[in-house]
Order: structure tokens, then sequence, then C-alpha cells
């Protein structure tokens, strides 16, 4: 089920005409708001709901044992064993075609004619954003960070929360569970706060991404062709673009939902086409996972706690990681390499050749870090190196005879949408978009939000399902 459906508006309304009901106690609501879950996971393929319960009751067993066992082997065991069941399903489900394809291939390379029967493997909706969630709570009680959920409805919600579910954030267990332990209800100005930023999420998805900058982006990103100079740069930043308002659009979209619910979702996006550099970046993009990289993997492998090079080593294989966290490819396993090196030589850049940041040089730094992110994009958003790679020549004038594809007007809707994306990031990235309608009137505020409505449901929309869906 997607937010951008019509199926979804009456799942939602139903959800919510339940949720307020006087006649449900709180524990009745966590149950349906559980039951809801499960359909609005359902609606894609109900048999994978299983995958849902199994880590489910394989994390829930784990964290209660962790909390119970002292001695250190068992308790290291029920951590594996927690790891091992849900990074198992991660491996086979995302990566068993990615593997048995480059086992071929080395296979063949060695001189073995090896052919087995394609697996054909669905991929679980969403499976590596609550993978990882559930994960961060046996670490956690692990670690002995945070007190196991006090009833198994409360974690089971927690794992299955739906306007997170499929696309995060990925949330934290002290950040999530503890708010199901208390009845919450949305004040009035929360659930129009929320629906606003419902409206405002699926604004950017629907009008922005999907009728502004999805045509352009899969023109230019079609294989086997070699395009202009002008043609390159204007894909690659219609993609930028879209996967920013497709991916925020979710995200602003979640939040929305479960304030209307009364719970409270981090921020995953801090204007992040502002960033001045890269390590930057990684706090304003995708805040969620960048933070869960940082926590569970960056700081495990050492950090910067042990000398330059076990920091860099740790740096690039988390950004690699991260690279095919996003999908079984070797591009974007590419995609995140290039992020490492970009932090690396800012590291390095800062070391050995440190300035000071002013306003007048700060939106030049910031244009840079946009520009070198938009090469990594080309990686994420091609399937094949071939592609990416005639594309990358092409934004370097080496591709003399590149074809022009795209209309005059169509470059010139997307480099003034990308223009007035990077504009408005440069503005927003101190402040956010409570603190700017706050200052508002409310009668322009209400235009806003009504201009907002109307292109939603003029828009000719395909009704896409969101990019991150895929990971």
């Amino acid at each position: 089920m997607l937010f951008n459906s019509l199926s979804f508006v009456l799942f939602l309304t139903i959800v919510l005409i339940l949720y307020y009901a006087p006649l449900l106690n709180w524990t009745n609501k966590k149950r349906m708001l559980l039951l809801s879950s499960y359909v609005f996971y359902g609606m894609w393929n109900p048999p994978l709901i299983i995958l849902l319960w199994i880590s489910t009751m394989v994390d829930w067993t784990a964290g209660n044992q962790l909390n119970q066992e002292e001695r250190p082997a068992v308790r290291k065991m029920w951590l594996l064993l927690s790891m091992f069941v849900n990074l198992g399903f991660l491996a086979f489900f995302k990566y068993g075609d990615f593997l048995l394809e480059n086992f071929i291939a080395l296979a063949n390379a060695a001189g073995f004619e090896y052919q087995p029967y394609k697996m054909d493997i669905i991929l679980p909706m969403g499976i590596s954003f609550y993978t990882f969630q559930t994960m961060s709570y046996t670490i956690d009680m692990y670690n002995k960070k945070i007190k196991p959920a006090r009833t198994f409805l409360d974690f089971a919600l927690y794992v299955t929360f739906f306007p997170q579910l499929v696309a995060g954030p990925i949330v934290r267990a002290k950040d999530l569970i503890t708010q199901f332990y208390e009845p919450k209800k949305a004040s009035q100005n929360q659930f129009i706060w929320g629906l606003f930023l419902l409206t405002l999420g699926l604004f950017q998805k629907v009008v922005l991404a999907d009728v502004l900058l999805a045509g352009t982006s899969d023109s230019v990103f079609s294989p086997g062709q070699t395009l202009s100079f002008l043609d390159a740069w204007t894909g690659t930043l219609a993609f930028s673009g879209q996967i920013f308002f497709d991916f925020a659009g979710y995200s602003t979209c979640a939040i929305g939902i479960a304030l209307m619910l009364g719970i409270i979702l981090p921020d995953n996006f801090m204007y992040p086409y502002a960033s001045l550099g890269f390590s930057d970046l990684w706090k304003r993009w995708h805040i969620s996972l960048s933070s869960w990289l940082k926590d569970y993997l960056y700081i495990p492998l050492g950090g910067n706690r042990h000398g330059i090079t076990r920091m860099y080593a740790a740096l690039m294989i988390t950004m690699l990681l991260g690279g095919l966290w996003h999908g079984a490819a070797w591009t974007f396993i590419v995609w995140g390499g290039l992020h490492g090196i970009y932090l690396i030589l800012e590291r390095l850049q800062k070391q050995y050749l440190p300035f000071k940041i002013t306003k007048w040089n700060g939106i030049f730094l910031a244009f840079t870090t946009f520009t070198c992110v938009n090469i990594t994009w080309v990686f994420f958003r091609a399937r094949e190196f071939e592609t990416a790679w005639s594309m990358i020549k092409s934004m370097f004038f080496l591709n003399p005879e590149g074809a022009k594809i795209l209309p005059t007007f169509q470059m010139i809707q997307v480099l003034t949408l990308i223009t007035l994306l990077f504009l408005t990031h440069w503005g927003m990235r101190n402040t956010n978009v409570k603190e700017v309608a706050s200052k508002m009137s409310p009668a322009l505020l209400g235009v806003g939000w009504a201009v907002m409505i109307f292109l939603i449901l003029i828009a000719q929309g395909t009704g896409e399902q969101f990019i991150y869906f895929q990971f």
C-alpha cells in the first residue's frame, strides 16, 4: 500500500477513526495499530508477513534473555543468534541473486562451466529498514544501554509501526517503544501539523519527484545512448532532485502520520543539499541510517580511537557497506566508495589545509559539495557500469559526439527547479519548516496548503512506489 494512493487514504481514515474511538482502551488501540501495520505491509505480499513475525519473535526472545543472562559467553550467543537470523534473511532475500551471479562469473572465469537455475528471489519491501531497526534493539540490550520492552505488544508494534515500516526513519527502541507505554493522543495543533506534513510529503513525491523530474531522469539514464554534456548534467540533476523529493517526501509523510497519532518520529532530512562538506552531508541526509552506521559499524570498527590509518579503514568499510545496504549491485558499492573517498579527502583537507568557513565562501563550499554529490548519484541511478561510465564521460566533456535528447523546455524546467531546490536548502539550513510556518500568517499558510492539495489532485502521476522501497 502506497502513501500516494486512494487505498491508503481510506486505510488511514479507518485507522484514525478506530484510534480515536472512545470505546477502545490504550491496549486495544495498540493491538489495532499492530493489526493495521500487518494489513498495510501484507497488501504487497501477505506471506512476507512471516518474516516480520520471525524477526519479532527472535529479537523479543533474544532481548529478554540478554536482560536476564549475566554470563558473557551466553549473552554473546543470544546476540549472535539475533544477528544471524536478521542478517541471514537480509543476505538471502536481498543479496541471494547478486551473490549467485558473482559466484557464477567467478566460476566461469576460472574455467568451470556452471549455470544453475536463476532463483528469482522476491525482495521483501523495506527489509533493510526493519532489519536494522530490530537489530539495534538486541545490540543495545547486549550493551546494556536500554531496558527490555515492557510487553510483547509494545515490542511488536515497535518493529512494525506502519508509518515508518518500509522506508524509515530507522527509529531506536529508546525513542519509540517508550512512547507506547502511555496513552497517546495528538493535540489539535499536532493533528493539524501532522496533516500538513502529510500533504507536504505527498506534494514532494507526487508533483515534484514523479511529475516534474522522474521523466527526465528515466530518459537520460536509459542504457545504450551517448549524451551531450548538458543532457547528462540535466538528467543527473533531475535524479538528484527526484531522489531527494521522493525519499524526503516519504519521511515527511511518515512523521506527519505518526504525529496525527500523537507519536513523535525523528527528522530524517535537514536540507542536505546545502551541506558544508561531506561530514555535514551525512548529518543531514538519511540521518537515521547514517547515525545507525556510525553507532553500530563505524565506532565498533574502531572509529577515530586507534590512529589515522584504522580510522580511514573504518570510514571506508562503513561507507562501502552503506552502499551495499542500498542495493545488491556493484554500482551501489562504487557509490559508497566514492563517499568514503570524499570523507577521507575532507579530513585530510581539514588536517593539512584548514580554512575558516564564512558566509562568503560557505555557499561556494555548499555548491562544490552538491556538485560532487551529483557525480556519485550517477552510479546510484545507473543500472549498469556502461551507462554510468558513459554519463560520467559526457559530464566531463569526454563524449564530444554525444546526442541531445532532451527538449529545451524540459531542460529549463529541471535546471530551474534544481536551482530553487539548492537555494531553498541554503536558506533553510539553520531552520526548519515548522519555524518558518510559525512566522507566516495563517492566511498565507492556508493558501500554500490549498495550492499543494490542488496540485496533488490534478497531477497526472503514475502512482509510482517510493524509490527507497526497493532497499
